[in-house]
């Protein structure tokens, strides 16, 4: 593989000086016509590529919007980033993504590792980092958060109403006549996840249903944990005949951990998630969930980190879901459990 061009390279391809090329190239002081045109075309014979690293250095800035994700491979962020990706489209700047890895510590890592890299502006998204710290990010470079609400940053953040959504999820299972209905929450130490709770208990308690802290699973938002779930329910020998799962994640996980005890989805039992992944339409049976707009969350992520680089004002936007009706939630009937212990 041949060595890179410089602008050494360039420089006695056309007959000029280096510091002509450079002049060229960033296009910072006129240059005569024929020196200008021998640039060009010694720039083209030679595929010349420019250094980003050095021209943002050199302009004072990076052309880089740093993304802090919690999971690389998770679904949900992968479609957020998705959206970042689109809403960065068309401008001078890309994404530069760090992953957190659901741990603060190494959250707090990949946060420096963005900052150190000189990143314009940063994007993140959920996660467990102290509001503190975010607001001395924020005070030193332009910062949207997407999932969660800080306080003094509420112009900053770009979230769902996660309560009402679960309280929809649950209440749509409730008109379907369940009162039996578990939850499988997210990690209770992210806000999201507490609301989603407190949407659930609140959807019962105003249906008159008193919650049970016995159909309440926490998870860590992995199909794994939504599978142990499943199991630990199971365990306890409560009845019921629904499950809530706080992300489709979890969900894909809880399907599976019925299918394995030979309870049918919803002929046995209902369930529903929350999110709507791209898979949940193609699950068996596919997946009644409540939808996030997370394309759409990551093209206004984008969208408004380029405003705040500009320096224009942004304006507060929070984002509502939207209940998928599909196949796997159904009308009521006597709980596999139930049926369970009248035969054993």
């Amino acid at each position: 593989m041949s060595k890179p061009a410089t602008i050494h390279d360039i420089a006695r391809a056309a007959g000029v000086s280096p510091s002509t090329v450079s002049r060229v190239l960033n296009g910072t002081t006129p240059v005569a016509p024929a020196k200008h045109a021998a640039v060009l075309v010694a720039v083209d014979q030679l595929k010349y590529r420019p250094n980003a690293v050095a021209q943002g250095l050199a302009r004072g800035r990076s052309t880089v919007v740093g993304v802090l994700t919690q999971d690389i491979a998770s679904p949900f962020y992968g479609e957020i980033l998705k959206g970042i990706e689109r809403g960065l489209h068309g401008s001078a700047y890309h994404p530069m993504v760090a992953s957190g890895n659901w741990d603060t510590e190494a959250e707090g890592d990949a946060l420096e590792l963005l900052v150190a890299r000189q990143v314009d502006a940063l994007i993140v998204l959920g996660g467990q980092l102290p509001d503190e710290q975010l607001r001395r990010v924020a005070a030193q470079l332009p910062l949207m958060i997407v999932g969660r609400a800080v306080e003094g940053l509420e112009d900053r953040c770009l979230r769902v109403d996660d309560l009402q959504g679960s309280y929809q999820a649950t209440h749509y299972l409730i008109e379907l006549g369940h009162s039996r209905i578990a939850h499988i929450t997210g990690l209770l130490s992210h806000r999201d996840a507490v609301d989603r709770r407190e949407g659930y208990c609140r959807a019962l308690t105003n249906a008159g249903i008193a919650p049970d802290p016995a159909l309440i699973v926490e998870g860590d938002f992995a199909e794994q944990s939504g599978l142990l779930g499943v199991e630990v329910l199971l365990t306890r020998g409560v009845l019921f005949t629904a499950i809530v799962a706080a992300n489709d994640q979890m969900a894909y996980g809880a399907r599976l951990a019925l299918f394995r005890r030979g309870i049918r989805v919803p002929q046995d039992l209902s369930l529903v998630g929350f999110d709507d992944q791209p898979a949940s339409a193609y699950t068996t049976p596919p997946l009644t969930t409540m939808r996030q707009p997370t394309i759409e969350m990551g093209i206004a992520a984008a969208q408004s980190v380029l405003q705040l680089i500009e320096g224009r004002q942004l304006v507060r936007t929070t984002f509502a879901t939207k209940l998928i009706v599909r196949e796997s939630a159904a009308l009521c009937r006597q709980s596999y459990l139930t049926r369970s212990r009248q035969t054993g």
